[in-house]
């Protein structure tokens, strides 16, 4: 609860004119984006334009090098900060595609967050992940192991920022909704305005924020998002209501994201 009461109100996350190399070439150009408390945003994008070079750079990793503008967490500028102090201070990432880590177990994970044993099995539980804890971290998972894999890990952690790559991806059907109803539950998207709530009442009592990258748009479909962003060519191209941007990106294809102009 201590975080919850350092935080401000607003804005949770601002990025400022942002741009970043990776080996030397240059991917982000001129990104400005920010995310209110209680906000949570969905990236699209084709493939190469630079959707996780900016999860990327949001969490710090030294690779995908900032080279000018500024990023901009709970109040405080991080641009410089490293990863493991970004984590601390509530960002968490779920990969895409992360590593296989031979010789650490998914229960040794789960310890590094101080997290006892019946906790862990509880979280184990909710996401259908028990007979895993005393496997190697990824070794032969599956598609949706590996995403319920991330999740785990990141209910371990409880951050307030979530940074979710592709949660949809190599996932069938029946691995989605429980994926889905997981991230709705760490951003804290359980209630709907139908329930007796407006969306804007609903954002004041929420202090989790998410960012999410979905090629298909297929995990919209559980989870509610307030804001969509088309990053086109290293550049944010036109930012409106998601759903709309889908079906334009559907229909017509991403280059007409771009006459729209949504911005």
């Amino acid at each position: 609860m201590a975080r919850k009461s350092s935080q401000q109100n607003g804005r949770l996350l601002v990025i400022d004119d942002l741009k970043v190399e990776v080996k030397g070439k240059e991917i982000l150009r001129h990104v400005d984006l920010a995310i209110d408390k209680g906000e949570t945003h969905a990236l699209f994008g084709p493939n190469g334009s630079g959707k996780t070079t900016l999860l990327m750079a949001i969490m710090g990793f030294p690779a995908y090098q900032v080279t000018g503008g500024k990023i901009v967490f709970k109040g405080q500028d991080i641009t410089a900060l490293p990863l493991n102090e970004r984590a601390e201070m509530g960002i968490g990432l779920s990969f895409q595609r992360p590593p296989t880590i031979r010789g650490v177990k998914t229960r040794q994970m789960l310890e590094i967050f101080d997290k006892g044993e019946a906790e862990i099995k509880s979280m184990a539980k909710g996401l259908d992940f028990e007979e895993f804890l005393d496997r190697d971290l990824n070794d032969g998972f599956s598609g949706g192991e590996i995403k319920r894999s991330e999740l785990l890990q990141l209910t371990a952690q409880d951050p307030d920022f979530l940074l979710l790559d592709e949660p949809e991806s190599g996932v069938d059907l029946e691995n989605i909704a429980l994926i889905g109803k997981v991230i709705e539950e760490l951003l804290q998207r359980e209630l709907k305005p139908q329930e007796g709530k407006s969306r804007k009442e609903l954002k004041r009592e929420r202090w989790k924020s998410g960012l999410i990258i979905t090629h298909t748009g297929y995990i919209l479909d559980y989870v509610d998002v307030d804001r969509g962003h088309v990053l086109m060519e290293g550049e944010l191209a036109c930012s409106g209501n998601p759903r709309e941007i889908l079906k334009t990106i559907k229909e017509q294809g991403y280059e007409e994201c771009v006459n729209c102009c949504r911005i």
